[in-house]
């Protein structure tokens, strides 16, 4: 988090990558996220049900996901706000604020700051995410830390992201 934080490229980057490793959602997700998505107020970004990854019915007929915003979240949000809020996308795209950055933007951002493709990935937040509140937190169910990572139960332990050993 420190050498996050203290990335000196794109703030757009910069805030992508702060924003992976506190929401811990999709790389899509994250890249893809909306002005629109976010409240303020009550602290929360709300990701549709379309842009989850679900199956077609439950895109059409499903809840969205609910990503409670930590205070550091919304100080990443706010910060970035006078640069990208006239527009649709959190994380506009340099060339066209029609569409997001980069599906490699994070993980650019993250070579080079340093940190090798075999030490973290944008979507390797996701099983720190998984990881440390089963092993730091006692009694946190595995059913609270799935339904952040939008997963359903699935396998012996829940996850595929589980690297508890």
């Amino acid at each position: 988090m420190h050498a996050i934080y203290s990335y000196g490229g794109q703030p757009t980057a910069r805030a992508a990558l702060i924003l992976s490793a506190l929401l811990f959602q999709r790389p899509g997700n994250i890249r893809q996220m909306e002005w629109g998505w976010i409240d303020f107020d009550k602290s929360v970004l709300t990701i549709p049900s379309r842009d989850m990854k679900l199956r077609i019915h439950q895109k059409i007929n499903g809840r969205p996901h609910l990503v409670p915003l930590a205070p550091q979240a919304i100080s990443a949000l706010k910060e970035l706000h006078p640069l990208t809020g006239e527009g649709r996308f959190v994380f506009p795209s340099l060339i066209t604020t029609q569409r997001p950055i980069s599906d490699n933007t994070v993980n650019l951002a993250s070579r080079r700051m340093g940190i090798g493709k075999d030490e973290m990935t944008a979507h390797g937040f996701r099983a720190t995410a998984r990881t440390m509140p089963a092993e730091r937190i006692p009694g946190i169910s595995d059913d609270v830390i799935e339904a952040q990572l939008a997963h359903t139960k699935s396998g012996p332990k829940g996850s595929a992201y589980d690297r508890i050993e």
